[in-house]
């Protein structure tokens, strides 16, 4: 059988974070406000995941009143979400996302984004799109003042 999620997120910019997208490091003057370290693609990829297995979303699994998740690694909690799927019988298919951001510019950071994330989740990076898009200056993204991410997972059992 397969399932099909999605997801999204998007986080407020802010001073004295650091910016943290796709578990990499990204240059730039802010980064995102949020209990965790605020990583909007890896959360929509957990929350298209947990969509396609019907579970919970990412806030029910790992709620911000819980003091552990304070500023903890995405990645982390990403290797958790995968070890659900594979408990539950699932292989991921594929994943298609969009990092949506007027800066930074996003494309210089997508190989190690996808790197990092194929690795936790045992994924060849043919099988993982991430894709750079911009807002053309509207809303509260063009206006640099967020950034958001969306994502569509397929998962697998059929092989089982």
């Amino acid at each position: 059988m397969q399932r099909i999620g999605i997801g999204y997120d998007i986080h407020k910019l802010a001073q004295g974070r650091e910016l943290i997208i796709g578990g990499i490091k990204i240059t730039h003057e802010k980064g995102l406000l949020g209990h965790s370290d605020a990583d909007v693609l890896i959360h929509a990829i957990i929350d298209a995941i947990l969509g396609a297995l019907a579970l919970d979303d990412i806030g029910m699994l790992f709620p911000d009143t819980d003091p552990k998740y304070k500023d903890i690694d995405s990645t982390r909690l990403l290797e958790h979400v995968y070890n659900l799927i594979k408990t539950k019988g699932y292989d991921i298919v594929n994943i298609d996302s969009n990092i949506i951001a007027q800066a930074p510019k996003m494309m210089p950071y997508i190989p190690k984004m996808k790197a990092r994330l194929c690795k936790i989740l045992n994924l060849p990076l043919e099988n993982l799109s991430i894709k750079a898009k911009t807002k053309e200056s509207l809303d509260s993204v063009g206006q640099k003042l967020a950034i958001e991410a969306n994502a569509v997972v397929l998962l697998d059992n059929s092989t089982k």
